[in-house]
């Protein structure tokens, strides 16, 4: 009989369900998986090439949908690689101290050449030192934001700065064209 319960301790224990003390364990994830949808889980890229499906995950795994997987070729940008290292520590546990350290080069660069972001980097930080490496990468999100909005204010100052370098001697550039002089005297 005891065998017998082992065995099921066993079977239990693999799918993420706990008969001790009266814990019911971690409850599943419920993914919906659309035809043609990509979903990485523990470092393996899954397709569905069927109709739609639903899965349930009962077991801690690593997991992350299409729209948040970033690839190589798309880290142009240094918020960008800062999700890159951490998503791949994410990814590849067995590669995880190696891409942490990256991703902490990466993020205090960041941090040293953008100060107003240090909020957002111990954000990021707290969530790394408690080992909740998901919510990281959402965080980094935000890294992301901060970058692309400090990108489009430069982009605006540079374009107001370029109107006005090319106004005729300190004339209003956002002033209206001053109308055609009346010649019928």
């Amino acid at each position: 009989m005891n065998y017998l319960i082992s065995v099921w301790e066993d079977l239990f224990f693999l799918f993420g369900f706990c008969l001790s003390d009266g814990d019911v364990g971690n409850v599943p994830l419920k993914l919906d998986f659309k035809a043609g949808d990509k979903l990485v889980i523990n470092g393996a890229v899954m397709e569905n090439i069927g109709s739609n499906a639903r899965f349930l995950i009962h077991n801690e795994s690593a997991i992350l949908r299409e729209k948040e997987v970033l690839s190589e070729a798309d880290t142009a940008t240094p918020a960008a690689r800062v999700y890159f290292a951490l998503q791949c520590a994410y990814i590849f546990p067995h590669e995880k101290e190696k891409y942490i350290e990256i991703f902490r080069d990466l993020l205090g660069d960041y941090l040293t050449a953008c100060p107003s972001a240090a909020p957002i980097g111990d954000e990021i930080e707290g969530h790394i030192s408690d080992g909740k490496l998901y919510k990281g990468l959402k965080s980094t999100h935000k890294l992301i934001d901060h970058e692309r909005n400090l990108l489009e204010s430069i982009e605006h100052s540079v374009e107001d700065a370029t109107k006005a370098l090319e106004a005729p001697d300190g004339a209003d550039p956002e002033a209206a064209e001053p109308e055609a002089a009346d010649t019928d005297g």
